[in-house]
C-alpha cells in the first residue's frame, strides 16, 4: 500500500512541498495524498473487476450460442454481484479524513481499511480462478458447482468492500474477520 502513497507523494509540485514545511500543514497535505492513495487503489480494483466482468459476459455469449440457456440465468447472478461491487469500489467517496470531513479515521481504522484493500487485490486472483473454472467445466456436470462457486466469490467481494466502508464509518463490528488471505 506504500507504494501507492509514495507514488502520489512523489508527484507533488514544489508548492506543496515547500507547504508541507509549514506546521500543521503537513497533516493536511498527508491526508491529501491518503485520498488520492485511495482513489488510485480504488481505480485499479475497479479496473481489474472490470475484465473479469467482460470475461463473465463473454461466458454467458458462449452458453447462449452453445444453447445452454438454463446456466445463463445462474451466471447473471455472478455477474450481477461483480458490476455491484465495481459500482460501488469506483463511485465510493475517497479518502480518510479530509481537513473538514465529519468522518474522522485514526491510525488503527486506517490499517484495517489497508487490510481490506488487500484482501480485495487478493480477491481478484480467487475470481479469476472461479471463472477459470467456469470455463473448464462447461460442458460437464461440473458446471453447476463452478457457477456457484463463482457466484459466492463475487458475492464476498461486495460483502469485503461493505466491511471496509464500515471501518471508515465507525460501525464495523469489533472482531470481523477479513475473507481467508
Amino acid at each position: 500500500m506504500s507504494d501507492l502513497f509514495d507514488r502520489v507523494t512523489a508527484d507533488q509540485d514544489i508548492f506543496k512541498k515547500i507547504m508541507s514545511k509549514v506546521p500543521g500543514f503537513s497533516g493536511y497535505i498527508e491526508r491529501q495524498n491518503r485520498r488520492a492513495s485511495d482513489k488510485l487503489l480504488r481505480e485499479t480494483i475497479a479496473n481489474h473487476f472490470e475484465e473479469l466482468w467482460q470475461r463473465v459476459s463473454a461466458l454467458q455469449r458462449d452458453l447462449i450460442s452453445q444453447g445452454a440457456l438454463t446456466y445463463v440465468d445462474d451466471l447473471e447472478a455472478a455477474a450481477i454481484k461483480l458490476r455491484q461491487f465495481i459500482d460501488r469500489v469506483r463511485t465510493a467517496s475517497y479518502g480518510y479524513s479530509g481537513f473538514f470531513d465529519a468522518v474522522k479515521i485514526n491510525e488503527a481504522e486506517l490499517a484495517r481499511v489497508y487490510q481490506y484493500d488487500y484482501s480485495m487485490l487478493q480477491m481478484v486472483d480467487q475470481v479469476s480462478s472461479a471463472i477459470d473454472n467456469v470455463e473448464a467445466s462447461i460442458g460437464t456436470d461440473g458446471l453447476p458447482a463452478s457457477i456457484r462457486n463463482l457466484t459466492t466469490s463475487a458475492r464476498q467481494c461486495v460483502e469485503t468492500f461493505d466491511k471496509r466502508s464500515e471501518v471508515i464509518l465507525g460501525s464495523e463490528t469489533t472482531g470481523a474477520q477479513l475473507p481467508s488471505q
